[in-house]
């Protein structure tokens, strides 16, 4: 197993997935913040070009299968490498409000090569009995981007400013991204006269279902998982934006920024033990369920809290704990559900409809914020949870 390459992919699809999301995910709400610092520009406008980031991708995101396939794994994903870095200095080089759009339109590209779509292409050739672990310890960097790139953001601006910070970011992980691509993404297992999990070869292939032939929306199956998705994302990402608000009235900005380090840590340990833990057998539409079941018990401890410290973070850490399953379930559930050559489309349609839905949650919850309560944004999560966990039950599939 030492010489398995499928673990230096999963290596490297960390690293990778660390630095899109410290760009394409984490990034934006620093945007807003230094655009509205240095120029004086509304969050409303600053905030119009992410939520376009955002639409963006989705739209291009469905096509990734199709360029994966026609310019090569290294190529499409180098692509979005670069367009990831060119974005990233396009955002701190702006001074016009014309510039946010080149700058948002460039790192949705980059965001739809190499997120999360394209880290299950990475990685799930090189794994069948070993991918839940695998694609949890490469989801990992996306957790990762959180907790590094966030401080590395507010160091950089307050060392260099938001433009020379900006430029320091794109040539970075430009060029790491470039030179990790070319060195893990060319092989696949064959070329390299390896099998999945590094094992011997595999016995012939299990049954299958019978697929549909007609479009992916035509089957119940994906219909439901992708209502799931976009129910219990739109629900994550939502009270993420307001978390920290939710947390200063109770624990002040070190309590709360502490308490939104410890939900990451909770996300990366979360998918890890679920990684190497779940059962083969297991049903995975209910082991998604059980996690929204998870996080909705953490919503409503701070529906309950009513400015109480402990269940503010009580309900936090719940909530935090399962954030990162629902990022890596999605490709498990796809591979139990279709067989392997149709997997990378549906996953591609899958964070499509993921981002579409949830590119307007950050406003919403601040409406409702604003607007509600403190009560009223967990307790809309709750809700967007337990509906998620509904659909997914509800949908699974009858083997006969």
């Amino acid at each position: 197993m030492a010489g398995f390459f499928g673990w230096r992919v999963v290596a490297a699809s960390f690293v990778l997935a660390l630095c899109a999301w410290g760009i394409g995910f984490y990034g934006p709400s620093v945007y807003l913040h230094a655009l509205h610092a240095r120029q004086g520009w509304s969050p409303g406008l600053v905030g119009a070009a992410i939520t376009l980031h955002f639409l963006a991708s989705a739209l291009l995101v469905v096509r990734l299968p199709r360029l994966q396939r026609r310019f090569g794994m290294v190529a499409a994903t180098r692509a979005g490498v670069v367009a990831s870095a060119l974005g990233v200095v396009v955002w701190g080089a702006a001074t016009q409000p014309w510039m946010l759009l080149p700058a948002a339109l460039l790192t949705a590209m980059g965001w739809s090569l190499t997120s999360a779509a394209a880290i299950a292409t990475w990685v799930s050739p090189w794994f069948d009995r070993r991918r839940p672990m695998a694609l949890a310890l490469a989801y990992n960097g996306a957790s990762a981007g959180g907790i590094l790139f966030v401080p590395l953001w507010a160091a950089l601006i307050g060392w260099r400013g938001f433009a020379e910070a900006a430029l320091l970011v794109g040539l970075g992980t430009g060029l790491l991204g470039w030179w990790l691509v070319g060195r893990t993404l060319g092989p696949s297992p064959a070329s390299l006269g390896q099998h999945a999990d590094g094992g011997p070869a595999p016995p012939a292939p299990r049954p299958r279902l019978p697929t549909a032939t007609t479009s992916l929306w035509r089957q119940p199956g994906f219909r439901s998982i992708s209502a799931a998705f976009a129910l219990g994302l739109a629900a994550q990402i939502g009270l993420i934006t307001v978390l920290y608000s939710l947390l200063v009235p109770g624990l002040g900005e070190a309590g709360a920024s502490l308490v939104m380090s410890l939900a990451t840590i909770g996300a990366v340990l979360g998918r890890t033990l679920v990684g190497w833990a779940l059962p083969p057998g297991m049903d995975r539409r209910l082991a998604t369920a059980a996690n929204l079941a998870l996080q909705f018990t953490g919503s409503l401890a701070m529906v309950a809290a009513d400015g109480g410290a402990w269940l503010l973070v009580a309900g936090s850490l719940l909530f935090g704990l399962g954030i990162g399953n629902l990022l890596s379930m999605q490709p498990l559930i796809a591979q139990a559900e279709w067989p392997p050559e149709e997997v990378p489309q549906v996953m591609a349609s899958l964070t499509a409809v993921n981002q579409g839905f949830y590119s307007f949650a950050p406003a919403a919850f601040g409406a409702l914020l604003q607007w509600g309560g403190a009560w009223s944004a967990p307790a809309l999560a709750g809700a967007l949870q337990l509906g998620a966990a509904l659909v997914l039950v509800l949908g699974r599939r009858n083997p006969r």
